[in-house]
């Protein structure tokens, strides 16, 4: 992973020259409207439509949409704003605005559900990575879903406006780049509410909770309200000028330290018999290089006939971390830089290949994290007019740069609180709404009992900047991660969970439960369409009503009984059951007053209830469900198919509560 997306909160408190709002409209600038606006764009039904935008100063401006109008008056920045009557679901409809500025006409605008999708990496996830990815982008015809993805921003002041990007309908042709974790919510309220639904993608992987938050909420906060309050008086462009070159300077060096390009390890001629080799895709931390950050370069040959040199080939190498240069018999064919997750597709030009053997070489550089290519084994592959050539196998590598120069302080999502809250999410705002979904959460583990006061009060400072009351608000907790822990111990992702948790105390919140469906080795599970489809259960139950069952057993209270504990639960559907029809269910610990957790049994009881104990514990107190990164397989769902939700009765200090 990239080292500018590391979850530690370096806050950087700088004196420097207030700067101008950026993103704003001069006076006398033609009529115009914020980016968010655009053809194929989704209007939220049932509550007054707010449209605004700029133009010239004190102009009349009209709004039309279908037979709706309003007038508005401009102030003396050129800025003005409308409401327009509540609509139905519906459309194709125009939207006309008109003043002495100029005149704009957006087509096929529809009127329906709107929800924002926002998180870190595991929100950004695209479909194009997601299980079964080529089937279902090939499936994603669904024109009444629309897709806007807020382009990546950070600012210290609030912004009145994204950076230019637009609607789409979906489709296999857009589908692909936009969040996996959206479209499968989506997709799933589509499917069973039939009206428009807009989907707003504003994320951005590594990023923790307080960058998501404004200035404002953090004021009176004892650790960031005084950078919070100090972001009004910063010079955010000096800062990122200076950010940047200090990142070229140390990019460079890198680039200084690895002699695979000062012996042009990529050109046609160079010998690389003698180079080990490693079996691809995978990172190469799992091919015994776990402490690597630095270059590694890869080579592997394939060979062409003759008539397949008329026409370009195109090289695939499924997702790189984090940068590549990518060669093609020594002329370079494609780079990406800082794009972990992103699909590598070069062009390879007819000049650069010939008959017999060709030769691809990759450059890699990693500066954090797992490092190299590692996607799905059939996304490497060289298609030609003819036929497909597979890449996947074993390659040939030698490391370029072992060890990396230090690292400068630069400028990224979590220097400072509210940089992307400003950037990303103020820019929406009134847009309206019907809720939010979140998947966050990895980049604060350790601060993780914080987490669980951060989190709520970013939910409450989003619904009162949208002034909509308190719209509903759908999140994930983590999924299982990291090698499965047989004996009971602490586990910040454990406490990250009970604090996201806790902001079920909010109203009108729901949560959709990750424990069962996470990857060991791989923070990012790539099941994302069971996690759309949980928190679209939760959306039809809470949001449009809907009588089911939407959550996963909920612990709700104990009561000691001799040597074991009975526990209750809400959401139990109509029983309790053990997933795969076992007596005994995984997953459960049990201590004394001393605190001392050990290893339990458990079962469900005739009356919905689960009885635990354990023999090392004569006289029991507390039980734990679940606690740990991974708590390996688990058996606790009800009669729905949703799993139980990891929790523990006790209150004893935890790992990351005095930080």
């Amino acid at each position: 992973m990239l080292s500018i997306l590391r979850p530690a909160i370096a806050f950087i408190l700088l004196t420097a020259i207030a700067i101008q709002p950026a993103h704003s409209q001069p006076k006398g600038e033609e009529l115009s409207l914020p980016h968010l606006f655009s053809d194929h764009m989704v209007l939220q039904r049932g509550q007054a439509i707010k449209v605004w935008g700029w133009g010239g100063p004190d102009e009349t401006i009209k709004v039309e949409l279908g037979q709706q109008t309003s007038i508005a008056r401009s102030d003396d920045d050129g800025a003005w704003a409308v409401e327009l009557p509540a609509m139905e679901a519906g459309g194709p409809y125009e939207l006309a605005v008109s003043g002495p500025s100029g005149a704009i006409r957006l087509q096929d605008v529809l009127v329906g559900e709107v929800w924002i999708c926002s998180g870190q990496s595991n929100m950004e996830w695209p479909v194009s990575l997601a299980d079964d990815a080529e089937q279902e982008i090939s499936r994603a015809d669904y024109p009444p879903i629309r897709l806007f993805t807020v382009p990546r921003d950070m600012n210290t002041k609030p912004l009145n406006n994204t950076l230019p990007a637009q609607w789409a309908r979906c489709s296999p042709a857009t589908v692909g780049d936009f969040s996996a974790v959206g479209y499968f919510f989506g997709r799933d309220l589509w499917k069973n509410l039939e009206v428009p639904i807009g989907l707003v993608d504003a994320s951005w992987g590594g990023t923790v909770v307080e960058t998501w938050t404004s200035a404002e909420a953090l004021a009176d906060d004892p650790q960031l309200g005084a950078a919070a309050k100090s972001l009004k008086t910063m010079d955010f462009g000096a800062m990122m000028e200076r950010s940047k070159a200090e990142q070229a300077a140390w990019e460079q060096a890198i680039d200084d330290l690895d002699p695979g390009l000062k012996e042009k390890w990529f050109e046609e001629k160079y010998n690389w018999s003698g180079w080990k080799t490693m079996e691809i895709p995978q990172p190469w931390e799992k091919a015994g290089y776990d402490e690597l950050d630095g270059t590694v370069w890869y080579k592997r040959s394939f060979t062409l006939q003759a008539d397949e040199l008329a026409k370009p080939a195109t090289l695939e190498l499924g997702p790189i971390d984090d940068s590549d240069i990518t060669f093609v018999n020594g002329m370079e064919v494609g780079r990406m830089i800082n794009q972990y997750n992103a699909d590598r597709s070069y062009t390879i030009p007819p000049e650069v290949l010939k008959g017999g053997e060709n030769t691809i070489t990759v450059r890699v550089v990693d500066t954090g994290g797992n490092g190299g290519l590692y996607g799905k084994p059939e996304a490497l592959r060289i298609l030609t007019a003819k036929r497909t050539i597979p890449l996947s196998g074993r390659w040939h590598f030698a490391v370029g740069a072992s060890e990396l120069p230090e690292q400068p302080a630069i400028v990224h999502p979590n220097s400072l609180p509210a940089l992307l809250f400003n950037a990303m999410i103020h820019p929406l705002i009134p847009f309206g709404i019907r809720g939010a979904i979140w998947y966050q959460g990895e980049s604060n583990e350790g601060d993780a009992f914080r987490y669980r006061e951060r989190f709520r009060l970013m939910i409450r400072d989003w619904r009162k900047q949208w002034k909509q009351g308190d719209f509903p608000f759908l999140f994930v907790q983590l999924a299982n991660f990291r090698p499965e822990q047989g004996e009971p111990s602490e586990s910040q992702w454990a406490e990250l969970r009970e604090s996201q948790a806790r902001a079920l105390e909010e109203p009108h919140t729901g949560m959709a439960v990750a424990i069962d469906i996470g990857t060991a080795d791989d923070i990012h599970p790539r099941n994302k369409q069971e996690v759309g489809r949980r928190l679209a259960l939760a959306a039809r139950a809470i949001v449009y009503k809907e009588a089911l069952v939407y959550s996963g057993p909920v612990y709700k209270a104990s009561k000691v009984e001799g040597n074991q504990i009975r526990l209750y639960f809400n959401h139990t559907g109509r029983e309790l059951i053990s997933r795969e029809g076992l007596e005994w269910l995984r997953g459960f610990s049990v201590a004394g007053a001393d605190g001392q957790f050990h290893n339990a049994k458990a079962r469900i009881s005739e009356d919905n209830t689960i009885v635990v104990f354990s023999e090392a514990v004569a006289n029991p107190k507390y039980i734990r469900y679940a606690w740990a990164d991974n708590p390996g397989k688990l058996d606790l769902y009800n009669d729905a198919g949703l799993p139980a939700a990891p929790f523990r009765t006790d209150e004893l200090k935890v790992s990351t509560q005095d930080k």
